[in-house]
């Protein structure tokens, strides 16, 4: 065999071998629980930066027209993958819904108790008689009764309002006291920019017991333990190169749609966000899991009582 051959040969060869790889690449559907932003961060650096390429995965993200959509489409088998909130998760898999838990993002809760910094309100038991904001009607009476209760105040004695999603506007023009549900990564930091002091209550700080804000649920029933575990091994590479290059990873990051993400609210909230990447996505505590069920069913927003080992499989 001649050189020209041999040479065109091994072209060929390593032509259908990229072929192949490419090929057996598995695609995976992930959809956010919101529009793209900083809390999405290692999700977004393991797509622009290859992480899930080399684990054979080809994640389409998608953000959803619902957001409180994401989880049931992942449990009727219409997306592989969905960004979800520990509690839901809990309160999804009680009402019947076959979900699991297949990674964490963010390890700490995100959601705070926030009022204006003006020195009227100092603590929480200054909100007795007060107005309480909220975005989305839910689970508020267990967590910021919790909350009330632990400094002598009866949810009874505050008056809540639901102002959608005008929470750092209703609290800077005193519509109401307090906000609950804005994120300590966000809020505090739209209403800096603003020039507007405020001072956040975190709930884990307050009779709240301590949860996972984002996780990532899979199907019950049809879950792929091999492509979760790549796309675990993904996302934690992403989170640690975020962690050693966070202005790096913030360039690549705003790259993915800069039109949306470049501007000063989201710097703010992706360094106020980089301690809250969970630093290994697969590891999971199933006691801090059962401990949260047991508070919201001993609060009532659960009837039933599932065991963490039941939807919280090991990866």
């Amino acid at each position: 065999m001649n050189t020209k051959i041999l040479l065109s040969t091994v072209v060929l060869a390593a032509s259908l071998l990229s072929t192949s790889v490419q090929a057996e690449e598995q695609k995976l559907t992930l959809m956010l629980d919101w529009f793209v932003n900083p809390n999405h961060g290692p999700i977004v650096i393991a797509k622009q930066h290859g992480y899930f390429k080399a684990q054979g995965l080809d994640v389409a993200i998608q953000e959803p027209s619902d957001p409180s959509t994401p989880a049931k489409l992942v449990a009727a088998g219409n997306v592989d993958l969905a960004v979800s909130y520990q509690p839901n998760l809990t309160m999804d898999v009680a009402a019947g819904l076959p979900l699991i838990r297949a990674a964490t993002l963010i390890a700490t809760p995100l959601n705070t108790l926030t009022v204006l910094d003006n020195k009227k309100i100092n603590g929480i038991a200054d909100l007795k008689g007060k107005k309480i904001g909220i975005s989305v009607a839910g689970n508020e009476e267990a967590i910021v009764g919790t909350m009330l209760k632990t400094h002598g105040v009866k949810y009874e004695d505050v008056q809540i309002i639901n102002v959608g999603w005008a929470l750092s506007s209703s609290l800077a023009s005193g519509k109401v006291d307090a906000t609950w549900g804005g994120f300590r990564n966000f809020e505090s930091n739209q209403l800096a920019l603003e020039g507007i002091d405020a001072k956040a209550f975190f709930p884990e700080e307050h009779g709240v017991p301590v949860y996972d804000e984002l996780v990532v649920v899979a199907n019950a029933n049809s879950y792929d333990k091999s492509a979760i575990q790549g796309f675990n091994k993904a996302i934690e590479q992403a989170t640690i190169y975020i962690i050693n290059h966070p202005q790096d990873s913030w360039s690549e990051f705003v790259a993915y749609a800069p039109d949306t993400l470049n501007n000063e609210l989201n710097e703010l909230a992706w360094k106020a966000t980089l301690t809250r990447f969970a630093l290994r996505p697969s590891a999971v505590d199933l006691k801090r899991y059962d401990d949260y069920a047991q508070f919201m069913h001993e609060q009532n927003i659960i009837d039933t009582l599932p065991k963490a080992q039941d939807y919280v499989p090991s990866f």
